[in-house]
Order: structure tokens, then C-alpha cells, then sequence
């Protein structure tokens, strides 16, 4: 049994942390630069986002590593330091979490290539699976308890993404999809419904399925409630500080921690076992959730 599962097990809700790219840029991170390089250049930074969380009653939390997968990082001109970068994010927040993650447990972050699969781009299912693998690997080299593969908006490539966990480590790997409320429900903006991407990451061998970004907690109950009917495994849920808003030129989440914490309990009530936060979300978010969280479970 995973250290995940026994967590899933002896907890009747779980609080992951919250943003990573907001919280970094607060801390001097340009924008568009390519976050994973803090890893090795700016260590201290990269684990002080890490540890804010932990004090703020995570038990879970995430890694540095949301672009690590070798074509994103080729687009930095950073490649070649796949390896080194995730293995370094994973150790970081494995520091911040206890040195041996007796602490939080550290699920280690993998987002999308930024590449299109065939039909559709150039980027094969097989290319896609070793990407992955590469960057799984040395996640689990650094020490990380688990991976999420988050934010994806392709149901095929997020399969590719958890064949490669599944068939390069034995870490236990959850899938978190980004829907979006439309005129006929909520899709990713690839088509692919909750529902469908439940069953299909369910069979596919998946740990645990959810969501991130993209909603705000609101819309965020909705999804809950449409994933948890269609799998037995636990539901992963990390919303936005709201929606995002164009403010001189940057992006502002302006929901605030008494706000999101406000429909804790119906995300609950809609089946979600993880709670966290994705953008904009703060340390203040993740301690008032956990808050709530164990008010819910007295």
C-alpha cells in the first residue's frame, strides 16, 4: 500500500497546498521564465513555497516541476537538465516536508508537454510516454511519494503521462484534468467530459482522478459531482482563487480565503477526498481549508 493510499485511508478529507507559479512570481520569478531553473539557481525560494505550505497544515504538497517534461524545458534551452531540475525539485520539497516526508507526503507535479499528439500535432503517443518517463524517473530519484499529472486538457496525452508512471516506477500516480463550463456542461477544451475522463483514467490504471484550474470552487462543486459517480477511486480537487482577471497587465485572483472556504463543506458533500488550491491561491487559502476541513471531520 502506497504511503497516498494510507493517507487516503486514515484521513476522511485530504489538504493538498496551493499555487506554486503565483507564489513564485510574488517571490521575483519573471514572467515567462521558466520556473524549474529556481530549482538549481534560487533553492532556497523554491523550498520556502514548499515549507509555507506544510506550516500551513498541507498534507500534501506539490513540486517545482509543473514544466519539467523534456519539450517544455527545450523551450528555455533547458533540456539537457531534465534530470538534474526534477530530481532537485523533488528533493526540495521533500526537505520542506520533513527531510523524509514524515511531515506531508510530496506528489510531485507533471503538466502537459505543450504538444499537440498526432493526429491532431507531430507528437507521437510512444515519444510522449519516454518524455514522460524521464521526467517521472527522476522525480521518484528525488524522493517523491507520488505524481499528479495536472492541468491536462487531452485525455490521450494525459494517458501517455500515467502509462509512463505506471510502467517506469511504482509510484502511485493521479490525473487531474482542467474543465471549463460551456453552453453543454463542462469539457476540457479538447471535448473531454469529467465523466468520461473518469472512467477512461479509472481503467486506465489511474490512482486517483480530479481537476485543477481553470474554475474557481464554485463551479469546481459541479465537477465533484460529476466525476464522483463515474469511479471508485478518490476525487483530487484544487480550484482557482476565482476566475482570473486582466488588472495593468497582470493576471489577479481576487477570491479570498474566507470566500473559497465559504463552499468547503459542498465540495465535500460532492465527493472530493483531496482539497487544495491551484491559481492565486496562498498559504492563508490552505490554512483556512484545512480549518474547515477539521471542523467538517468533529
Amino acid at each position: 500500500m502506497s504511503k497516498l493510499t494510507s493517507l487516503l485511508n486514515e484521513k476522511p478529507v485530504v489538504v493538498a497546498d496551493g499555487a506554486w507559479g503565483t507564489e513564485l512570481a510574488r517571490r521575483g520569478l519573471p514572467a515567462g521564465a521558466a520556473p524549474e531553473l529556481w530549482n538549481a539557481e534560487r533553492p532556497d525560494e523554491v523550498r520556502a513555497v514548499a515549507a509555507s505550505y506544510v506550516a500551513a497544515g498541507s498534507d500534501v504538497i506539490l513540486t517545482n516541476t509543473f514544466g519539467g517534461s523534456p519539450p517544455k524545458l527545450a523551450k528555455a534551452g533547458l533540456e539537457g537538465r531534465c534530470d538534474e531540475l526534477n530530481r532537485l525539485g523533488a528533493e526540495l520539497s521533500k526537505e520542506a516536508a520533513g527531510g523524509g516526508g514524515d511531515t506531508a507526503l510530496v506528489i510531485a507535479s507533471v503538466g502537459p508537454t505543450g504538444e499537440l499528439l498526432e493526429p491532431l500535432g507531430t507528437l507521437t503517443e510512444g515519444d510522449a510516454v519516454s518524455f514522460f518517463a524521464r521526467q517521472i524517473c527522476a522525480l521518484a530519484a528525488g524522493g517523491a511519494d507520488g505524481v499528479v499529472m495536472e492541468t491536462f486538457i487531452d485525455l490521450a496525452e494525459a494517458k501517455a503521462a500515467l502509462r509512463a508512471a505506471k510502467e517506469a516506477t511504482d509510484l502511485p500516480a493521479v490525473v487531474s484534468m482542467t474543465f471549463e463550463k460551456g453552453a453543454a456542461g463542462y469539457a476540457t477544451v479538447m471535448g473531454v467530459t469529467p465523466e468520461r475522463a473518469a472512467k477512461e483514467l479509472t481503467a486506465a490504471g489511474a490512482d486517483a482522478v480530479g481537476a485543477n484550474c481553470g474554475s474557481g470552487i464554485d463551479n469546481m462543486v459541479d465537477v465533484a459531482r460529476l466525476l464522483r459517480p463515474a469511479t471508485d477511486l478518490p476525487v483530487w480537487i484544487k480550484p482557482n482563487a476565482g476566475m482570473p482577471e486582466l488588472v495593468d497587465g497582470r493576471t489577479v485572483f481576487r477570491q479570498t480565503p474566507e470566500e473559497m472556504v465559504a463552499r468547503v463543506a459542498d465540495l465535500v458533500a460532492a465527493g472530493a477526498s483531496v482539497i487544495g488550491g491551484c491559481c492565486g491561491t496562498t498559504p492563508e487559502h490552505i490554512r483556512a481549508i484545512v480549518a474547515e476541513v477539521r471542523r467538517l471531520s468533529s
